[in-house]
């Protein structure tokens, strides 16, 4: 299994917006991050779980656990002209941009801040991408260590 985290502004879409969706699973669609697609595109697979990121808020931080329902595939999105989306450049023969199907699992017992994170930024969550200076990837991967210890914050 391996283990994410996703990033989303909660004024646009919030865990809570995720919980409220029919059995609880949307797409994870207008991402235009080359790097980013890649992680969905070839690295998700079916039962990997990831925090839910509330990012561009007060505080930002990881707010629950999702889990990842269906491996990549091409975001339609891209193709719709009347999208936020909409890539001009993208062609439905040879998609560029690519997403997956999350559903919640859980909020976590209390928000984690990305302020309490980087406590443990030169310790126990060394290397985590979040926290490395000038990341602003809305994916990235996340290691099984720093998977158990952040969930042992809680």
């Amino acid at each position: 299994m391996n283990y994410w985290l996703m990033k989303s502004e909660p004024e646009t879409f919030s865990i809570d917006d995720l919980e409220a969706c029919p059995k609880k699973t949307t797409h994870w669609d207008g991402v235009r991050n080359y790097q980013a697609r890649n992680f969905m595109r070839d690295g998700m697979r079916r039962g990997d779980l990831a925090f839910f990121y509330h990012s561009n808020c007060e505080p930002p931080g990881i707010a629950g656990v999702v889990k990842i329902v269906k491996t990549g595939y091409p975001d339609h999105t891209a193709f719709d002209v009347h999208d936020q989306h909409y890539d001009p450049q993208s062609d439905p023969a040879k998609p560029r941009w690519y997403m997956v199907d999350v559903q919640f699992q859980r909020k976590l017992k209390r928000p984690i801040s990305l302020e309490e994170l980087r406590k443990y930024s030169n310790g126990a969550l060394e290397g985590l991408a979040l926290l490395q200076r000038g990341n602003r990837l809305s994916i990235t991967a996340v290691s099984a260590t720093h998977w158990k210890f952040i969930l042992a914050l809680e």
